[in-house]
């Protein structure tokens, strides 16, 4: 494991895209992993930036995305395909077909986990995956629990998660209680592993992550 510590989160940001930038160049069929959330913002923009710029090349990259929320259409501003298309899929020439993300509006939850899982295994696995830390040391949707779970699952989210995540929607009633996830088999299997984490309010879960035991609880 190495650790990059950076000045502050902008330099995080460059400094992510380059690792990512690298991976994208030295194997362009590449399978990355993504993640969402505003600590992705900056670096999804930087790797925009490179393409526009003639740098990047992501014409042959296959992506899988971390998790989505069950219940909401692709169309809703609040589900995570709509974010990657606005933030990423649709700013470079990324094919939309090689573009995957779990699937939130299906009526059985636990076959679409399972399609998820065979897909990723299709793809050769993962090349590279982008992780950020949530507030209670989730990744993913992957809330504490008393076991790790590595097939990719449908999840009730923590008071804690809606709570945090209820800054993206009108009001917290308004948040999913369930969403779909990446287990952590998929994840840990990942060739490398890029976790991001920004800010001082994160600092107490991450000395955590770095220093304390390994434990489904984080």
């Amino acid at each position: 494991m190495k650790i990059i510590k950076t000045k502050n989160y902008q330099d995080m940001s460059r400094k992510a895209a380059n690792i990512i930038a690298a991976q994208v160049i030295q194997k362009e069929d590449s399978v990355l992993g993504l993640a969402t959330g505003s600590t992705m913002l900056e670096l999804y923009d930087d790797l925009v930036s490179r393409y526009r710029a003639g740098d990047l090349d992501f014409s042959k990259i296959r992506s899988v995305n971390l998790d989505e929320y069950l219940g909401l259409h692709p169309s809703n501003p609040q589900s995570y395909r709509y974010y990657m298309d606005q933030n990423l899929f649709n700013n470079i020439n990324i094919p939309v077909e090689n573009t995957y993300l779990p699937k939130g509006m299906v009526d059985d939850a636990d076959m679409e986990c399972a399609a998820f899982d065979a897909l990723i295994e299709s793809l050769g696995g993962i090349d590279l995956q982008l992780l950020g830390l949530g507030l209670d040391g989730h990744i993913g949707f992957n809330e504490p629990g008393d076991a790790f779970i590595k097939e990719s699952h449908c999840v009730l989210l923590n008071p804690s998660t809606i709570k945090a995540n209820s800054r993206f929607f009108e009001h917290e009633d308004d948040v999913p209680r369930h969403a779909l996830t990446m287990g952590m088999g998929a994840i840990m299997k990942a060739k490398a592993v890029l976790l991001c984490v920004n800010g001082k309010a994160k600092a107490p879960i991450l000395k955590q992550v770095l220093y304390g035991p390994i434990t489904p609880r984080v």
